[in-house]
Formats: C-alpha cells, sequence, structure tokens
C-alpha cells in the first residue's frame, strides 16, 4: 500500500500512487510538472508572441496554472489567490511611497501564517507537497514587484544601482499582468521566481532580444536573432560549473547528501518547463551562441564540489538568493547579513530547525569569509599549493554544509541540539574562534578603498539577472 497521507488534492491519480507505493500529493505534483512540461513547447509553438497577443498568453498562462494549483492542492490553492489579492490591493489602495514596505509586511505575514496552521494544526513534520511551497515563491514575486514598482516610480535614476534600474517598473501592473506573474502554469508549483520585467518581456516576445548593459554602462543589442530553440540545453544549464568519529564523519556526508536529489529533480524539472516554453533564454554569448540560464535554480557540479561557503549558496536555489539580495542584503543598512539570514529563516517556515540552521549559518559565513580574505592569498604562490587549498576548503565547506543543515531536517530543537552536541559544537566553537582572531573589513570600507572597482563589477554583472555574476564576483 501506498504511504498515507492526505492529500488535498485530485485523486484521480490514486491507483497509480498505490501502484508505486508513494503519496497520492507528489504523484500529482510530479504528473502536474510533467504536463507543465509538455504544455511549454505547445505554448511556445501555438501561442508564440508573432501569433498571439499579450492578452491571450496571460490568459492562457494563468488559467493553466489555476488548473495545475487545484488539481495538486483542491481548495488550498485559493491562498494562492487570496495573498495575491491582499498585495494587490496594498499596491492599488497605499501610496507608493511606503507600499513596498506594507506587501513585504503582509505578504510575508500571510505566508507565515499559512505555515504556522499548517505546521502545528493540521501535519507537523510532513515532507510531501504543500500548499505552502507555491506560497513561498509567490511571496518572493509579490514583495520583488513592490520594491521593483517604488523604485521605478519614486526613486531618481541617479539613486538606483544599475542592477535596480534594469528591474524597475515604471507604471502599476493591471490585474491580469500581476496575476499572469505570480500564477503561471511554468512556475506556480516549483518556481523559481524571476523579475516582473523578464517575464513580461517574455509574454510580449521581446526576452530573445535583450538589451544588457556593458561594464561602461551603454546598452549592448547585439545579436538580435530569431528566437532560439532550448534543445537540450534544459539540464546542461544545472550541470555546468558553475562508531568511530571517521565513520561518524562520512555518515554524516553521505545522509545530507542523499538528500539533495529530491531538490535537484524538482530544480531542474522547473528549468527544464521554463526553458521549453522559452523563458529561460538569457541573451547571446559573446561568440553569438544563446545562453538558456536566466532563471535556472541550481548548478550541480558547482555545489558538489564548492570551495567555499558563498560558493555553495550561490549555485543553490540561485533565484532565491538574488530574492534575498535584491530585497534585504542590499537595502538593509545595518549587518545585511544576519539580517539576510533572519529573512530566509522566516521565509522558509516556523520550525524551529530552520532558525538553528541560519543561525549557525551567519556564524560560519563570517569565519569562512575571514579564512578567506586572510589564508587565501599564501595558497596562490604556485597551483600544487592552489590545489592543495582547494582540498583543504572543499571538504571543510562539505563538512560545514552538512553540520549546519542538520536541523533544517531534523526541525525539532531537541534532536537538533543533541546532534550538536554529541559534536560538542565544535564548528560553532571553531568559526566563533575565527572570527574573533582573523580580521575582516567591512562591506562600507572595502567600498571606500576600491570604489572604481566595485562600480565596474556592478555594471558589468548586476546591471541584468544574469545567474552568473556570483561566479564573477567571488574574487571581489
Amino acid at each position: 500500500m501506498a504511504t498515507s497521507t492526505s492529500c488535498t488534492g485530485s485523486t484521480l491519480l490514486q491507483p497509480i500512487s498505490q501502484i508505486i507505493d508513494l503519496p497520492l500529493d507528489q504523484v500529482n505534483f510530479v504528473v502536474c510538472q510533467l504536463f507543465a512540461l509538455v504544455t511549454a513547447f505547445w505554448f511556445r509553438l501555438y501561442l508564440h508572441p508573432s501569433k498571439t497577443s499579450p492578452f491571450i498568453r496571460h490568459v492562457v498562462a494563468t488559467l493553466l496554472g489555476f488548473y495545475l494549483a487545484l488539481f495538486c492542492f483542491g481548495w488550498y490553492a485559493l491562498h494562492f489567490l487570496v495573498q495575491s489579492g491582499l498585495a494587490y490591493g496594498v499596491m492599488i489602495f497605499t501610496g507608493v511611497e511606503h507600499m513596498h514596505k506594507y506587501c513585504f509586511v503582509v505578504t510575508l505575514g500571510y505566508l507565515s501564517f499559512c505555515q504556522v496552521t499548517r505546521a502545528y494544526v493540521f501535519d507537523y513534520g510532513m515532507y510531501s507537497a504543500d500548499f505552502t511551497g507555491p506560497m513561498m515563491v509567490i511571496t518572493q514575486k509579490i514583495t520583488s514587484l513592490a520594491f521593483e514598482i517604488h523604485d521605478g516610480l519614486m526613486k531618481r535614476e541617479e539613486h538606483l544601482k544599475p542592477s535596480q534600474k534594469y528591474l524597475a517598473v515604471r507604471k502599476m501592473p493591471s490585474l491580469l499582468e500581476y496575476l499572469s506573474y505570480n500564477c503561471n502554469f511554468m512556475g506556480i508549483l516549483a518556481g523559481p521566481t524571476c523579475s516582473y520585467n523578464d517575464y513580461i518581456a517574455f509574454i510580449e516576445g521581446r526576452w530573445y532580444e535583450p538589451k544588457h548593459l556593458e561594464s561602461n554602462g551603454k546598452e549592448n543589442g547585439k545579436f538580435k536573432q530569431s528566437d532560439p530553440s532550448p534543445k537540450v540545453v534544459w539540464f546542461h544549464c544545472s550541470l555546468a560549473p558553475s562508531g568511530d568519529r571517521l565513520t561518524f564523519v562520512l555518515y554524516l556526508y553521505i545522509s545530507m547528501l542523499a538528500l539533495r536529489p529530491k531538490y535537484y529533480f524538482v530544480w531542474t524539472l522547473a528549468d527544464a518547463i521554463n526553458n521549453a516554453a522559452g523563458f529561460g533564454f538569457n541573451g547571446y554569448n559573446a561568440d553569438g551562441t544563446p545562453k538558456w540560464d536566466r532563471i535556472s535554480n541550481l548548478r550541480i557540479l558547482n555545489i558538489e564540489f564548492a570551495t567555499s561557503f558563498k560558493m555553495f549558496l550561490d549555485n543553490w536555489n540561485i533565484q532565491t538568493a538574488l530574492w534575498l539580495k535584491r530585497v534585504c542584503y542590499e537595502r538593509c543598512p545595518y549587518n545585511p547579513t544576519a539580517a539576510t539570514f533572519l529573512l530566509s529563516a522566516i521565509w522558509h517556515g516556523v520550525y524551529p530547525g530552520y532558525y538553528l540552521t541560519f543561525i549557525t549559518g551567519i556564524v560560519v559565513t563570517m569565519a569562512a569569509r575571514a579564512v578567506r580574505h586572510n589564508v587565501r592569498q599564501h595558497f596562490l604562490g604556485s597551483a600544487t599549493l592552489k590545489l592543495i587549498y582547494d582540498v583543504i576548503t572543499w571538504f571543510s565547506t562539505q563538512m560545514a554544509i552538512c553540520y549546519t543543515v542538520v536541523p533544517f531536517v531534523l526541525l525539532a530543537v531537541g534532536p537538533s541540539l543533541k546532534f550538536y552536541s554529541s559534536w560538542y559544537c565544535c564548528i560553532h566553537l571553531i568559526c566563533l574562534l575565527l572570527v574573533l582572531v582573523l580580521p575582516v573589513k567591512s562591506r562600507r570600507t572595502k567600498q571606500q578603498e576600491q570604489p572604481s572597482s566595485i562600480h565596474a563589477s556592478e555594471q558589468n554583472c548586476l546591471s541584468s539577472p544574469d545567474n552568473n555574476c556570483s561566479q564573477k564576483q567571488k574574487a571581489t
């Protein structure tokens, strides 16, 4: 018999669920994503912007998204409309000056309310597909849009960073555009999030002629070619580079490694859906070949071979990391690292394990930054020394990641503290010691010392939502 779990969505696939011995809600989710993949091909070929008006594309994308949501989550899908409706009401009826703040509080507050009721009223610790997952992505979209509208309608051009200029929204979206952006069939179930301007450009057929800003701030409109084909690049984006105590360490590593494939599957399939519809296209390389990484959400090889905590995070759940950067890290005036980790914990949910993970992540991030700034330069003298440094930092990164995310998996406080105590909280203590001993310049100090290099990097990387920016900025 299939695993016994409640399902609020359709029971049409119950026989398949029993045959393959998987919860029905998970079967519904996978089948709907496969249906969305096939539909994406049809959407791209038969509702191409050269043949169909933006209005029709918006309507079809929205209705298909609602259908998939209802099939997977039943009446719980109404929460998607309620959350979107509340935020849109805030956008319309409040002043633009403070609208982004109100939207942020209302949207994140409603998400937290739903997460609390799901966790503590219905099914604590249930790992099956649940309705708050899509709401997390919708929260990202609504809050990003609110800040982008505020940037576009309230701030002067000279007060915006290059990335904010590119993303700024200059007019209030219509209700149809807004719902299509939040609930389209390509991203309703598993995301990832994307910028509003990119989505509208895709619907209107302007996404394959992007104009990014070069390092000198001028628009680059080269390679205005016909609509390219995604072909076999759907999965390339995700794979591109981007007893005794020893036994205990190996067991921890293998256990955490075994948890990643389900995320790889979900995000790679979501990437394939968006690419099949043509939305993943991200302009052209210098040689004129198309890029398909506009909203890719992970780079598997870069994750598995990461040599720093930051490199791992930069390649894991990429669009969420960009959202956190745009709405929090770049805008928070005090201790943006801690504020960003806190927001990430609140966004993920109400399980205590999330907060233990992200509190630990703050300390590990600060320690990794201190080591890199004080030690790395001593290993750059030769290829052999650099290889030794990479091997050591790879092992350290993998252990730090595994140690940090255990509470995220266990969810509860008791088992999490028991795990940390079995390690004598050694990584916590080591990281705290490194932070206290090794000096690190603040972000403000570095910007004052290197204004030209920072400005050039922002102009080149942050002028468009190019997911490779994190790779280019690792050296700064």
